[in-house]
C-alpha cells in the first residue's frame, strides 16, 4: 500500500507506564477515509493507542507517519486536524453553545458561529433552541456525549477518534452517534477509529476491525486468546484446563511467550456429517452471540467455554446447514498445532 493512501502508519511503537509495557506494535496502517474498530479487554492498550493517534501522547519508542510525513507526539499542526472523543465527555462549565464553539475560538475562527452550531447539534439529534443555552450540568449522559461529539464535528476533522462512545448512553444516543460518525466520513472523508466493547454496535459501523491484547495488535479482528496457567506435559505439549474441567492440549510456546492465540479460521464446529478426527481438542459450550460482519457478509459466532471465549467465522450457508442459533449447544474443535504463541 502506498504511503499517500494512508492516514496513519505506525512503526515499531512501544509505550511504557513505568516499567510496564502497554503497547507493542510493530506495524499498523490505517487507510484514509476508513472506519476501523478497536477491540480488546480493559487494560489491553486501546485508550493509550487512541491518545497516541490523537498526538496527545508521545510513545516511548517508535515512529508515527501521518499522511506520509513523520510526526512527533504533541505536534501542534496535526493536532488541529485530529480530534479524540473520550468515554467520559469533558465539558467546560459553560453553556452547550460555548462548549461547541470552544475549538473554533482556539483557531480564531469566528465566522457564522450560530449557523455552524445549529448544524453541529442537528448532526447529533439535538435541537438548537432547546439545548444551546443549557448549562453543562443540565444534560443527561447521552446528551453530554452528543454535545461533546458536536464540539468535534464542528471542526470538520480529518480524523475522528472515539473511545467507548456508547458505553454509558441510551439506545437512541448510540444510534445518533453512529449516524453522525458515518456522516462525517461520507461528507468530509473523515477517517474514523473507534474503540468499543459493544461488538454489535461496533460491527454496525466499522469496515475493518483490529484486536488488541496485552498491547499487541491482531489485524484480523477479534480472535480467541488463551491465558495461563498452563501445565507442562511430555512430548512438547502444554495443557490448559477450563473452570469446568475441560482440557485443552497446546503445542509448546517459544521463549518468553506467555499467551496462546487460536484464529477464527482454525476453529471448527462438529456436525453429525463431519465428526471430529483423533488428536483434535474438543470443547462443549453454548452459542452466546452471532454478529453479521457487513464487509465480508459472514457471521461471527461466539461460544463461551467457562473462563474462555471462542470466536469463529462462518458463512450464512454454514449457519443454516448446521442449524445454529444463540443458545444452541455445540462442540468446538481445534488442533494443538493450530495455536500461535505470543
Amino acid at each position: 500500500m502506498m504511503e499517500d493512501t494512508l492516514t496513519y502508519h505506525l512503526k515499531h511503537i512501544r509505550h511504557y507506564y513505568g516499567q510496564k509495557k502497554v503497547l507493542d506494535i510493530d506495524d499498523l496502517e490505517i487507510r484514509s477515509g476508513s472506519i476501523t474498530g478497536l477491540m480488546g479487554p480493559n487494560g489491553s492498550g486501546k485508550s493509550t493507542l487512541l491518545k497516541i493517534l490523537a498526538f496527545a501522547l508521545k510513545p516511548t519508542k517508535g515512529r508515527i507517519f501521518y499522511k506520509g510525513r513523520e510526526e512527533s507526539g504533541f505536534s501542534p499542526e496535526v493536532r488541529l486536524r485530529v480530534t479524540l472523543l473520550t468515554q467520559k465527555p469533558y465539558l467546560l462549565k459553560r453553556t452547550v453553545y460555548d462548549n461547541i464553539i470552544y475549538g473554533l475560538k482556539i483557531r480564531n475562527d469566528h465566522h457564522n458561529l450560530e449557523e455552524r452550531v445549529k448544524a453541529a447539534l442537528s448532526k447529533v439529534g439535538l435541537d438548537f433552541q432547546t439545548f444551546s443555552h443549557r448549562k453543562w450540568h443540565q444534560l443527561s449522559g447521552g446528551e453530554a456525549q452528543r454535545v461533546a461529539l458536536a464540539a468535534r464535528l464542528i471542526l470538520k476533522p480529518e480524523v475522528l477518534l472515539l473511545d467507548e462512545p456508547v458505553a454509558s448512553v441510551d439506545t437512541k444516543s448510540a444510534e445518533l452517534i453512529r449516524k453522525a460518525a458515518l456522516n462525517a466520513r461520507d461528507d468530509w472523508g473523515t477517517t474514523l477509529v473507534i474503540a468499543s466493547h459493544d461488538l454489535q454496535w461496533l460491527y454496525s459501523i466499522t469496515e475493518n476491525q483490529v484486536s488488541i491484547f496485552s498491547g499487541k495488535i491482531f489485524p484480523t479482528g477479534v480472535e480467541t486468546i488463551i491465558t495461563g496457567p498452563f501445565e507442562k506435559t511430555g512430548g512438547h505439549r502444554f495443557v490448559k484446563k477450563t473452570a469446568n474441567g475441560q482440557t485443552l492440549l497446546l503445542k509448546a510456546p517459544g521463549q518468553n511467550e506467555e499467551n496462546a492465540l487460536i484464529r477464527k479460521k482454525n476453529i471448527r464446529i462438529e456436525s453429525l456429517d463431519q465428526p471430529f478426527t483423533e488428536g483434535i481438542n474438543r470443547l462443549s459450550g453454548h452459542i452466546s452471540a452471532m454478529l453479521l460482519e457487513k464487509e465480508s457478509n459472514q457471521v461471527l459466532v461466539t461460544v463461551p467455554v467457562q473462563d474462555l471465549s471462542f470466536v469463529l467465522k462462518l458463512t450464512p450457508d454454514q449457519i443454516r446447514s448446521l442449524g445454529l442459533y444463540p443458545g444452541k449447544s455445540v462442540t468446538l474443535g481445534f488442533f494443538p498445532d493450530d495455536v500461535e504463541w505470543f
